[in-house]
């Protein structure tokens, strides 16, 4: 009976000499405090359902000695919308974890809102919280959800989407042959990856200047605001006609906007007025045989062309700001001219073989207008000799060499070029295309446009002073603006 005695006792002194050491080397000090790189994590507004970005926070130990967390666990438990992943170990309530003397830890957050059947933004909290040797630490969470209307892979009949709540395309949405789709003023339109709009019936998207229309990608982070080829496009189809695009923003896709299919007989046509197509990784203003009736737009910094207006077609575009400074995400310089107008297209196979299309370039009238850029040529002109090629730039600033020759009336009527006609953009890096107090183009342009459009995008008149300026924006002086 005292061996048996003896044995259990010896058997306790182990594990307790066991434990002793497994405790041995950590700071046990009440007052212990882990160092966060963040108080709050906060998730820009996300979809509901679809889930976010993953953030991130460091979890800092101060001390020379290691520290053993006891637990790290999202106060909502099981019932929270948020997500951890703690150095690789997943889970919403993690036990043990070391972070040693002088070091960090990283702590990733997602999070996945679940719709309430709201329209208007909501907001869903919580907090991890960390508890060190009996010390209780938190670091708050924060997101903001929206609930939406879904179109994944969908064909669309003759429909209105409104400004109720956003929708969010998956795949494609494809107006058909005979159906009209009417986009309220107001109306968000968010695209996923890879997703576009297609429109072989007609789209009217007629927003106003106190209530745009948006046509953007799904990544709503900050860190996405000005990332390009973000979704695919907004394509009409060569039949497509009578679309309106009205106080409508484009940005971030592959190519904004594509009017007509060089494979599909016919032509598209559209009115393109009071809007915005930026950043984008092909082209903005996409354009084959076809009609585009433009004023008071803005098309910008796109990786190779602002606008391509291909194998002719008919076009029109009046106080107008082309101005491509590319350079923020493209792997390489831009060589490709702002502005391309061509009666010509050859597009080569994969088996390197080649076909041609040609079309007359019936009319492309470019009226109070500005082509600019960061590279010395923003217009390229390509002309096959034998089909129509019918263009004038009246009353424009072009960026182009000064060896062009612009003295045929018939195509250059009042240009300025070289750099006394900088348009002196005040900061086309930050998409600020408004003029600077040294621009050229203030008060360079005909009054027989402005009249027609005595508005610009901003709705302040064009008329009131010494001559309209040149492109989208007309710059009103404090003493004007008085």
């Amino acid at each position: 009976m005292g061996r048996n005695l003896l044995y259990i006792f010896a058997v306790v002194i182990l594990f307790v000499t066991l434990f002793a050491c497994e405790d041995e080397g950590y700071m046990s000090s009440p007052d212990a405090q882990l160092k966060f790189s963040a108080d709050t994590v906060t998730f820009d507004t996300i979809f509901t359902t679809i889930g976010s970005t993953t953030q991130r926070f460091t979890v800092k130990n101060q001390y020379e000695e290691p520290i053993l967390v006891s637990s790290i666990r999202l106060a909502g438990g099981e019932m929270s919308s948020f997500r951890l992943n703690v150095n690789g170990m997943v889970g919403n309530d993690l036990f043990d974890v070391e972070v040693p003397g002088h070091d960090s830890i990283y702590i990733f957050v997602e999070v996945t809102i679940d719709p309430t059947g709201q329209n208007l933004p909501m907001v869903v909290q919580d907090s991890i919280v960390f508890s060190t040797n009996t010390n209780l630490q938190d670091v708050q969470l924060v997101a903001y959800g929206q609930d939406f209307t879904l179109i994944k892979g969908e064909k669309i009949g003759t429909s209105t989407w409104t400004a109720e709540k956003p929708y969010l395309v998956y795949d494609y949405a494809l107006v058909d042959s005979t159906a009209t789709l009417t986009i309220e003023p107001g109306a968000k339109i968010y695209f996923h990856k890879n997703a576009g709009l297609y429109v072989k019936g007609t789209i009217i998207a007629d927003g106003t200047f106190e209530q745009p229309i948006q046509f953007l990608s799904d990544r709503l982070e900050a860190s996405y605001k000005n990332v390009p080829d973000q979704w695919n496009t907004v394509l009409l189809f060569s039949g497509s006609h009578n679309n309106v695009f009205n106080y409508v923003t484009i940005k971030n896709a592959n190519i904004g906007l594509q009017v007509g299919t060089i494979e599909h007989e016919g032509f598209a046509s559209v009115r393109l007025t009071n809007s915005k197509i930026e950043n984008m990784a092909y082209a903005g203003l996409f354009a084959i045989k076809s009609k585009v009736y433009s004023y008071n737009s803005v098309i910008a910094n796109c990786g190779f062309y602002a606008a391509a207006l291909l194998v002719g077609g008919d076009y029109e575009f009046y106080h107008t700001t082309i101005a491509n400074y590319w350079g923020n995400y493209g792997s390489k310089a831009r060589s490709t001219a702002s502005l391309v107008l061509s009666n010509i297209l050859v597009i080569e196979g994969s088996d390197g073989s080649k076909v041609t299309y040609t079309g007359d370039l019936e009319k492309a009238t470019f009226g109070n207008s500005i082509v600019y850029g960061n590279i010395s040529n923003e217009l390229e002109l390509g002309n096959n000799g034998e089909s129509a090629f019918n263009f004038l730039f009246d009353h424009c600033i072009l960026q182009v060499p000064d060896t062009l020759n612009t003295s045929n009336k018939e195509h250059f009527n009042r240009v300025l070029k070289g750099v006394a006609a900088d348009p002196q953009f005040v900061d086309p890096y930050e998409y600020v295309y408004e003029l600077d107090s040294l621009s050229a183009a203030i008060d360079a342009g005909a009054m027989e446009y402005a009249v027609k459009f005595p508005l610009d995008i901003l709705n302040r008149n064009r008329t009131n002073d010494d001559g309209p300026d040149l492109g989208a924006y007309e710059r009103v002086s404090k003493k004007n603006e008085e």
